[in-house]
């Protein structure tokens, strides 16, 4: 495990010279920096890890016994993500306005995976996401009370409609591309025109600016065996899976990988199946050997429409998107709980609204949201429960009726080893997903249209995607609409071991301590080399255009997802005894609910907080 280094840290910030903030003024600035600001690495960064890592990886035990109780409290919650905020909320509604709430978080900003990124340049401000993208599919998606909660933020979901402009890039003329990288296919070519596939809206299929599908596998640098074998994948006429009943064939695609799939039953080449191998990174944190062909087939992946079976459900636009991603959600929850930390209360004049950090956590406030504090330990006395946390390398107790923890599944049976063993063994079971978010501030992004791009899969490369930022424009906040003008790129990142016949968890360990081992050096010289090759042709040049660079690491991103490939069927029953309430203590996070969403986060927090109300 690395630790920043001088130079990571210089790299880091060096790169806001342009943007007005030189590293001195940043140092200086320190004691009241801004979280949402700070370039360089970011997401879990140095400073935030540590402790639990010590605990978890080398079984360090902190003098505990002893340890006063400082402070007091109704609840106490550990993790300060969508669910932990909204279990916070979900309780003081509960419980009424004069219950006492301590919200820990062991990050430097609250929100966990929902992660805003700022630059500033030229005094215009530039947003981005640096994690949770989307509120996805609120309408057929969301429980009663995730609805109901954003019901409550005041979050209408019909603002995005005109939010989000759909049409912005279409009308430009971009289109999706592929980027095949030399390192794989021979040399480096990148093919705009992309038609769309099955998985997405009519509305998004109608301004694709897609070619036809010969013509765009046509300039693919493969054989033209592969190509042929490609479009063969399109083929309506053909059964790869003839001669099987349709549960047979279900049930053959739930326990064969999707590159099995091309490979063993389409008979395609190994060629055609690298030209799909990354492109199911950002969705599944795995290539296409990991992921069952049935999950592909659910998202429109080809190969699949000879089989005839029942069509596919369609798919809601996904458009509900804040300027941050969902860390607007976090913010939203944040001034509801503590109104004084930023001013506004609407979901348009939180996009812009400035959060004094130092109103956070007062011991005047009901509520109290205390970053930089890790949880060591969690115990149930027969009135209250116990938690000790460190912060700033000294440790802490506090006592309260209650606590959720909202942190990760996986960490939980470190600091509460108390619990059954059979629930301690499905926590641990939630191995989640390595990846990494990297915003690019770029002083203009005229490449982009002079190669007729705005969304580029490069599915044998270190970045599997890079695009240009959402087109939202909301609460006075305008994303750029003239390439002359500044933008945010968003890159996908997502190490593993592909094609080495292992399961998904242990793809997910080797991926960890991957990125773990990585410098800001070293992501930033994949960004410049990847990004120059993908955009050259349309004029890119990495030491000029790029202004920023917020790399946003998340060795434990994605919640563990089931996986047919190497889960039991009943993979639920481990969900069910992974999230058991014991005495005053109750579990939430996505990760109870079996995947990383931001509705599955918040209703694992009214569960969990309707267990403790009895």
């Amino acid at each position: 495990m690395s630790s920043i280094s001088r130079r990571d840290f210089l790299n880091g910030i060096a790169l806001t010279v342009a943007a007005g903030l030189t590293p001195a003024a940043q140092i200086a600035a320190e004691p009241t920096r801004y979280p949402p600001a700070l370039t360089g690495l970011r997401g879990q960064h140095p400073g935030s890890y540590e402790v639990a890592h010590a605990q978890a990886w080398r079984g360090k035990v902190f003098a505990l016994e002893g340890l006063p109780v400082e402070e007091e409290y109704d609840l106490v919650v550990v993790g300060g993500g969508i669910s932990g905020l909204a279990a916070a909320f979900f309780y003081r509604r509960a419980a009424g306005p004069s219950a006492r709430i301590l919200v820990l978080d062991n990050h430097d900003d609250f929100g966990g995976h929902a992660k805003r990124n700022e630059f500033t340049f030229d005094g215009r401000l530039v947003i981005g996401y640096g994690g949770s993208e989307s509120i996805d599919s609120p309408m057929t998606q969301y429980s009663e009370a995730a609805n109901g909660l954003l019901r409550e933020l005041g979050v209408g979901i019909g603002r995005f409609e005109t939010a989000f402009e759909r049409t912005l890039y279409s009308s430009l003329g971009l289109s999706r591309a592929v980027f095949f990288a030399r390192e794989t296919f021979g040399r480096d070519v990148l093919v705009p025109g992309e038609p769309p596939g099955g998985g997405i809206d009519d509305a998004s299929r109608r301004i694709a600016n897609g070619k036809p599908l010969s013509e765009f596998v046509a300039a693919f640098p493969i054989s033209s065996a592969s190509k042929a074998q490609l479009l063969a994948l399109y083929d309506r006429g053909h059964d790869p899976l003839g001669g099987k009943t349709a549960q047979e064939k279900l049930e053959t695609l739930k326990r064969t990988s999707y590159r099995d799939y091309l490979v063993r039953v389409c008979g395609c080449s190994e060629e055609v199946a690298n030209c799909f191998q990354g492109r199911t990174l950002g969705f599944f944190g795995l290539g296409c050997d990991a992921v069952p062909a049935a999950d592909a087939r659910e998202l429109g992946y080809p190969g699949f429409d000879g089989l005839g079976l029942p069509g596919r459900s369609a798919r809601e636009p996904y458009i509900y998107h804040f300027p941050d991603g969902n860390a607007s959600l976090a913010r939203l929850l944040v001034r509801s709980l503590v109104p004084e930390v930023a001013p506004g209360q609407t979901m348009d004049d939180v996009v812009l609204a400035r959060f004094d950090y130092d109103k956070l956590d007062r011991s005047d406030q009901g509520v109290r949201i205390r970053l930089e504090s890790t949880c060591v330990d969690v115990r149930n006395t027969p009135e209250s429960v116990l938690i000790s946390y460190v912060r700033a390398g000294v440790p802490h107790r506090v006592e309260a009726k209650h606590a959720v923890l909202a942190c990760f599944h996986m960490v939980i049976p470190h600091i509460m080893p108390e619990l059954p063993v059979a629930q301690r063994e499905a926590l641990a079971r939630n191995v989640k997903t390595p990846l990494v978010y990297t915003n690019v501030l770029v002083r203009d992004w005229r490449p982009w249209v002079h190669l007729g791009v705005h969304d580029i899969s490069a599915p044998m490369s270190f970045h599997s995607r890079a695009k240009l930022d959402f087109p939202v424009s909301l609460g006075g906040y305008h994303h750029a609409r003239d390439p002359s003008e500044p933008m945010c790129l968003h890159l996908v990142h997502v190490p593993g071991a592909p094609n080495r016949g292992l399961d998904a968890r242990t793809q997910f360990r080797i991926g960890q301590a991957r990125l773990l081992d990585m410098t800001f050096a070293d992501f930033e010289a994949k960004i410049r080399d990847e990004l120059d090759r993908m955009l050259g042709g349309g004029g890119f040049t990495s030491a000029r255009d790029i202004a920023a660079i917020t790399v946003n690491r998340w060795p434990h991103g994605y919640g563990y997802v089931a996986n047919s490939l190497y889960d039991e069927d009943d993979y639920a029953s481990v969900l069910e005894r992974a999230r058991q309430k014991t005495s005053r203590v109750a579990i939430a996070n996505s990760d109870a609910g079996g995947d990383a969403y931001a509705h599955l986060a918040i209703a694992e927090a009214a569960r969990a907080v309707a267990e403790l109300a009895g």
